[in-house]
């Protein structure tokens, strides 16, 4: 048996910051229900407050609310969004009156979480779907898969993909582990809203190139990469776009500089095993302390933090083949063996090593 909660943060206007529109309310004891009504967010006593609306009532009867409109999104179609407005319904508190963004944004953590694991599971269905279709389909006699161009693009997806999903494992981890380990609370501070912004950035970029692994029939919608490619950005501008997770990111570090220890003693075990990687560390360790003093710096910065993250994880746990290629064209001063688009693995990098990569990254039949 399953339960569906559903939170509505957005109001009519558009925007973020809170609406003057006052929500009335009445005490109904002895059940505790608040009778609401309007349409932004609900105020008492001219603060904002948090609520729980149930569906149901103790009578059995359903709780009163009106939907406005559903939302014709660009995609996301069965994942309805609507504009609602409230009469007289039924709902409880959550937390102590006035205190509603705090408790928002108390619950924030875990959706950014999922919004970074969620954005990493769509670039591994791109890249399996990609995958799929080019290694069963035939040309100049090979699967189209193991054309060398087509190999270098697979495999540079599969490193990709496989960091990301490392990142957001380990920062689940820490996640799991906030309430009893302080650098782990430290280190799940800064590193969700990163993930977030990273993960959910990049899967548009991944679904792209799947989407011309198939050519055009990938953009007709009877084949599913056509619905990933309009779900990919999506996860990035829910919950906070990227600026707003970058920002995130380096106010915590100004309120709490031990958040970037946090981040470096993650690392520092791995210090040197490999010079590329100890460069990449280097370079987050500064951008990190100059974004304190500069804001235009909070972008560069937050992503060396998740590409620090993701050679963390790799090196740890991942191949070694794996690992080599992301250092070799994601770490600092490695730019003339990756280019700007995927697909473009050069240096050093042979056709045999790439198509290991990407025969590892296969669904096993």
């Amino acid at each position: 048996m399953g339960v569906f909660l559903r939170q509505k943060l957005r109001h009519t206007t558009g925007g973020n910051s809170p609406p003057a529109t006052p929500w009335k309310r009445c005490q109904l004891k002895p059940i505790g229900l608040l009778k609401i009504r309007g349409g932004s967010l609900a105020k008492v006593d001219g603060e904002v407050t948090c609520f729980f609306l149930p569906r149901t009532l103790p009578d059995g009867s359903f709780n009163r609310f009106f939907i406005q409109r559903l939302k014709d999104k660009a995609g996301n179609k069965s994942n309805a969004s609507s504009e609602i407005e409230y009469a007289g319904s039924m709902a409880i508190r959550v937390g102590e009156e006035g205190r509603g963004i705090r408790e928002i944004l108390s619950h924030a953590h875990l959706t950014r979480l999922d919004f970074a694991v969620g954005s990493a599971g769509l670039m591994r269905q791109a890249l399996t779907l990609a995958l799929r279709h080019t290694s069963t389909r035939n040309a100049f006699g090979s699967s189209i898969a193991e054309r060398p161009m087509m190999t270098n693009v697979l495999a540079d997806m599969a490193v990709e993909v496989e960091a990301a999903t490392l990142m957001s494992l380990r920062i689940a981890r820490a996640t799991d582990l906030m309430d009893s380990d302080e650098q782990e609370k430290l280190l799940a501070r800064v590193s969700t809203p990163a993930a977030k912004f990273f993960n959910c950035s990049r899967a548009p970029s991944i679904a792209n190139e799947a989407l011309q692994c198939h050519g055009g029939n990938g953009f007709i919608e009877e084949n599913p990469i056509a619905r990933v490619f309009r779900e990919s950005p999506l996860n990035s501008v829910w919950e906070g776009t990227a600026n707003m997770m970058c920002m995130d990111v380096r106010r915590a570090m100004m309120r709490d500089p031990r958040t970037i220890e946090a981040v470096l003693d993650e690392v520092r075990p791995l210090a040197g095993q490999d010079a590329r990687f100890d460069a990449l560390v280097q370079h987050t360790d500064q951008l990190m302390r100059a974004a304190l003093d500069d804001e235009f710096l909070a972008r560069p910065m937050t992503e060396a933090l998740a590409r620090v993250l993701q050679g963390a994880e790799l090196m740890r746990y991942s191949s070694t083949e794996v690992s080599d290629l992301f250092l070799a064209t994601r770490a600092p001063g490695t730019s003339g063996h990756w280019g700007s688009h995927y697909g473009t693995l050069a240096g050093g990098i042979t056709h045999e090593a790439a198509g290991r990569i990407m025969r590892r990254a296969m669904v096993s039949k």
